[in-house]
């Protein structure tokens, strides 16, 4: 690999290639720690959005591997203001040995891998969130098995995390529904684009208005905040369109007996998600924040060639 921008970028081999390596080198992990795969090198990590779990399991994704990593905060940098995203990347290329980078224009991340020398890892921006996936991937994995014809549902806004969502459920031959209010669907283009990629897997997508029609049969039901970093103007009238998309115990028991249930993190609780729901015995939200980790890991083994 070259980079890391998008799930729908790499096959389905490949990306389960990824998810096989997460998995070895999580339980390396836990048997004593990794191997220092990394010794050397330093991960470069452009902030625009503030972030627990991407700043935090990247930078100890790269001391485990020993490697490190650079915090660039948003006032350091000033991406695309105070100095161009063309002069950033190639400033940065001469510094460390790879970027990631969290963004709120997708074409910051896209402008920053055609300047760049060095691999360029999207940590998450307006379009997807790749990295999100992988872990959310690994966490089905552990839970189900590879393999499975899995029926994977998310409810509520049809937003980034949706997106890579529905594309590596896609890759690896999963079932996608998802249940949006109308004016919240996915965008056309990545709708499309998984279309291209379930008629080669034999996925099937479905994009329904009715959580409770969607749920029906699901092994994973995922949400997502109805009110994403950039969207701030926009809360009040979301919060009169999404109550009916609220995960809770209820629209839990619709779904399959051994659903599981997800969140990217962080949580508006009382909102998306109930509380009995996020801690209840359905929940996986802390596994599968704890799996950004290793599924980062073996993203950056795999751009350094050294696993």
């Amino acid at each position: 690999m070259q980079h890391f921008l998008a799930v729908s970028d790499h096959s389905s081999q490949e990306l389960q290639d990824l998810l096989n390596l997460a998995i070895r080198l999580k339980k390396e992990y836990f048997a004593g720690g990794n191997q220092p795969l990394l010794k050397g090198k330093v991960l470069g990590m452009i902030f625009q959005k503030p972030s627990l779990r991407t700043r935090v399991s990247f930078d100890m994704a790269m001391r485990h591997l020993g490697g490190d990593a650079l915090y660039l905060s948003p006032n350091e940098i000033g991406l695309g203001k105070r100095e161009s995203i063309a002069d950033v990347a190639r400033v940065l290329s001469g510094y460390v040995h790879a970027m990631m980078a969290r963004v709120f224009d997708h074409a910051h991340i896209l402008e920053l891998a055609q300047w760049s020398s060095v691999p360029v890892i999207n940590g998450l921006s307006d379009y997807n969130h790749p990295c999100q996936a992988m872990a959310d991937a690994l966490t089905i994995q552990e839970k189900f098995g590879k393999g499975k014809k899995l029926n994977v549902t998310f409810v509520g806004d049809g937003n980034n995390v949706a997106v890579s969502l529905m594309h590596i459920s896609a890759k690896l031959g999963w079932n996608f529904t998802i249940a949006n209010p109308e004016d919240y669907d996915i965008r056309a283009d990545a709708v499309a684009l998984a279309k291209e990629i379930a008629s080669e897997t034999g996925s099937k997508l479905t994009f329904l208005r009715d959580p409770h029609a969607a749920v029906r049969g699901a092994h994973v039901i995922y949400t997502d905040t109805w009110t994403s970093m950039g969207q701030e103007e926009e809360t009040a009238k979301r919060e009169k369109v999404f109550p009916p998309y609220q995960v809770n115990a209820g629209l839990v028991s619709e779904a399959d007996k051994d659903v599981i249930v997800m969140h990217c993190l962080p949580v508006h609780r009382s909102h998306e998600l109930t509380d009995e729901v996020a801690d209840g015995p359905h929940s996986v939200i802390f596994p599968q924040a704890h799996n950004r980790l290793h599924a980062q890991k073996a993203i950056l083994a795999r751009l350094f060639e050294v696993a």
